[in-house]
């Protein structure tokens, strides 16, 4: 099959590349990005004028529910929700019921996702079994299956000695553990950030220190074994400063920070808005503008949308109730852009984070237009007005806070190997 991109604005953060370029792509890989005008005979052509042209975007952070909570989501229309996003990759955690900790569960996973056949989907691991922090999981045979990290997101590591083996067993794979930092004896109870907003509202809040210890600890973990950590969903300025200075010492570790941790703050939570209970909470505006900070002088490495479906009935409860997570895939682009238009980050930059930056985290041969690399492709026009419709989701879930949001950014083409995957 023969495409080519015309009209469209090429950033490529990988190749140092902005300018109106056509791309050609031949069975599934980039033939060639040219800036001079060539013959597009025997091409089906898509005509980008007025929108950008990017890598594929990839989420090294969702969660896709299937096995077990389908009814939220499964492999299928997780997989809709994340081309409708733009995404061309993305991680699905190991929180499912059964738990990913052994191979059948992970071949279970990429058999599903090769039969749905939309993006490239790589299942994380867990770290323990039954992610009950007791005994490693089958790390071995699920890297054998095609783990590609290992993770007991949604809930932390609380044992040090684990945490120590898993880091040794990991780096003789040569796969990052990713890392959920929650001391949950400081968070027991929270709902939402521990401050004035929890305090207004008569809620129990978690406070950043819960995070913060969790993080210090690991960094010194991973300065122990010689092996890389990768922090998820980092959301306090205390947080981010502790790993920029684990950095300037040559520590192995990198971080992501979401969406919806950089655009929001505790306020969100009143009214009792159980679509702003995530976790790690809101945190506070000062917060917010830390990691904003952290994207801009290169102590983020990547951005996660930490996609968490939930169904109504879960969600339609009491704060302390209501369980964790928001939407984040569909939503993530016009979220993100609203940073750009506020000029709090530059364009190619945001296109960094959402390509580049997972693909070096995580070594993986996408996030360029390289001649010769996969044709996942974003085309996007970034001033297209977008009112955020949750009803329109692709997802089975409608939990998010950005609902009636007026923003601007609209995914137009999502490209996977080649193929037209959303239009």
């Amino acid at each position: 099959m023969k495409l080519v991109i015309i009209n469209g604005r090429v950033i490529d953060p990988s190749q140092n590349l902005d300018g109106n370029c056509t791309v050609f792509v031949e069975n599934g890989v980039i033939r060639d990005v040219a800036k001079a005008k060539r013959s597009t005979n025997g091409y089906e052509i898509i005509d980008a004028k007025g929108a950008i042209v990017s890598p594929g975007f990839i989420d090294v952070h969702t969660h896709l529910r299937e096995p077990g909570f389908e009814y939220r989501e499964d492999i299928a229309s997780g997989s809709k929700a994340a081309v409708a996003g733009g995404f061309t990759t993305i991680f699905c955690m190991a929180n499912t019921n059964p738990v990913n900790d052994n191979a059948s569960v992970t071949q279970m996973i990429v058999k599903k996702a090769e039969e749905v056949g939309l993006l490239n989907i790589f299942p994380v691991g867990a770290v323990s079994k039954g992610l009950k922090g007791v005994e490693l999981a089958e790390i071995g045979e699920m890297v054998k299956s095609g783990c590609v990290a290992i993770s007991d997101d949604g809930k932390p590591v609380m044992s040090g000695r684990l945490m120590r083996h898993a880091l040794e067993y990991a780096k003789t794979f040569k796969i990052p553990v990713v890392v959920h930092e929650e001391d949950l004896s400081l968070a027991e109870g929270g709902c939402m950030n521990e401050g004035r907003i929890s305090t207004e509202l008569g809620l129990k809040g978690s406070p950043a220190a819960a995070e913060e210890t969790m993080i210090q600890r690991d960094i010194l973990l991973s300065k122990l074994v010689g092996h890389h950590v990768h922090f998820q969903h980092v959301t306090t300025a205390t947080g981010i400063d502790m790993i920029r200075q684990a950095k300037k010492q040559g520590i192995p570790v990198t971080c992501e920070v979401t969406p919806h941790h950089l655009v929001l703050n505790d306020e969100a939570c009143r009214g009792y808005n159980t679509n702003a209970k995530v976790n790690p909470p809101l945190r506070t505006t000062k917060d917010c503008q830390a990691l904003i900070k952290a994207l801009n002088d290169g102590t983020v490495d990547c951005l996660a949308t930490d996609h968490a479906p939930h169904a109504h009935d879960e969600k339609n409860v009491g704060m302390d109730e209501a369980n964790a997570g928001l939407l984040g895939m569909e939503t993530a682009l016009p979220v993100l852009l609203k940073l750009v238009h506020n000029k709090q980050v530059s364009l190619k930059r945001l296109i960094y984070l959402l390509t580049v930056g997972p693909a070096k985290i995580f070594k993986l041969k996408t996030g360029s237009l390289k001649k010769g690399w996969p044709a996942d492709m974003t085309i996007f026009d970034p001033n297209l007005s977008n009112t955020i419709d949750a009803e329109k989701f692709y997802s089975k879930s409608r939990n998010t806070p950005f609902h009636g949001w007026k923003l601007k950014g609209k995914v137009l083409h999502t490209i996977c190997g080649g193929k037209v995957v959303y239009a």
